[in-house]
């Protein structure tokens, strides 16, 4: 048995598909030069027949970039990062940038690998999470030549340009609005922050404000992996076995916030009357729980068009005036399990 080799289209056999010259066809796929409405499209025709895609590498030879946008995001597996994805393209896809994504699992050296492998193959913009990275992937970022554009956070000091929200901040309206409600005793569960930095400072800022008034944090479970509901139920029923008189709980993500709620409901708990629970992200997916999640929204999709418009703008024209330091604010959505006062 024989498998004839095949060969990879050319303008050549565009050409002689649609009865136009090799140049007529260059033009007409690159939109360059005046070309009739008619012969543009028998050729876009013959092209599509044949399923004919142009080589980019070729013509990027000359301008040195592809339209491609590189974006680097630490998990396809937590919710956040699709919704930011959908932002992104909501913008590129009326543009001739094409998203292309890689995922570092919030590992510093794998992110620096990622990025170094993307770069290589000279993206015209790059769209990157956090703004904690190695020196190298920093190096990288500074030196590539193009729009960077570092999200989902701006408590700190960007590369080029950052579009997030200042989850320290985050943390700190939390606590405050958890200690208006009359909460005294609180309990913290959330991943393993070291490689997580949102969480992290959102931790911090929520720590800063309980410090301020008197309050520590009484109880604090964390992990790493596994199902992020499972893991809230296992969490919550291990922290309330080793701290029975905690009434408040403080979810670093709303999905084991989630995970603890139905744990709560399943012992009959009053809530948010003898515990009260808030988590962090506002998941649509969880609008259908038997009680709605106090949490705050991250403007992921604001997050997520806004770094795409400043990438499309600045290779539009480079002298365009930008604003490359974008800070949005998440508000509190009190649900059914933070009390108000």
């Amino acid at each position: 048995m024989t498998t004839e080799t095949k060969r990879p289209l050319t303008l050549r056999d565009v050409s002689e598909a649609s009865g136009v010259s090799e140049m007529t066809v260059s033009r007409v796929l690159r939109n360059r030069g005046d070309v009739s409405d008619a012969t543009r499209t028998r050729v876009l025709a013959a092209a599509k027949e044949l399923g004919y895609v142009p080589n980019k590498i070729a013509g990027a030879l000359a301008s040195s970039r592809v339209n491609l946008v590189a974006v680097i995001i630490p998990s396809l597996s937590n919710m956040v990062f699709p919704e930011v994805l959908t932002g992104i393209n909501q913008v590129l896809e009326d543009t001739e940038l094409q998203p292309v994504v890689g995922v570092t699992d919030y590992m510093p050296e794998k992110e620096e690998k990622v990025l170094y492998e993307m770069l290589s193959w000279r993206p015209s913009g790059v769209i990157i999470a956090g703004l904690e990275h190695t020196e190298a992937a920093r190096a990288m970022l500074d030196s590539a030549g193009i729009p960077v554009v570092e999200i989902m956070d701006t408590d700190g000091k960007p590369v080029d340009a950052m579009v997030g929200i200042s989850h320290r901040r985050a943390g700190r309206e939390m606590a405050a609005a958890i200690l208006k409600a009359g909460y005294e005793h609180i309990g913290f569960m959330g991943t393993k922050m070291p490689l997580d930095h949102r969480a992290r400072k959102r931790f911090e800022g929520f720590t800063e404000v309980l410090g301020k008034n008197g309050i520590e944090i009484e109880d604090r479970e964390f992990y790493s992996g596994g199902s992020a509901l499972a893991k809230g139920r296992e969490m919550t029923q291990t922290m309330l076995d080793r701290s029975p008189d905690l009434d408040f709980l403080y979810y670093s993500n709303d999905m084991i916030g989630a995970g603890g709620l139905l744990y709560l409901l399943e012992q009959g708990i009053d809530i948010p009357g003898q515990i009260g629970l808030a988590g962090f992200n506002n998941v649509e997916l969880l609008q259908g729980l038997p009680r709605k999640l106090a949490t705050m929204d991250a403007c992921r999709l604001e997050i997520g068009r806004k770094a795409a418009e400043i990438i499309a703008a600045q290779l539009a024209d480079p002298n365009t005036e930008v604003d490359t330091r974008l800070t949005l604010t998440p508000k509190i959505s009190y649900g059914d399990t933070l009390k108000r006062r």
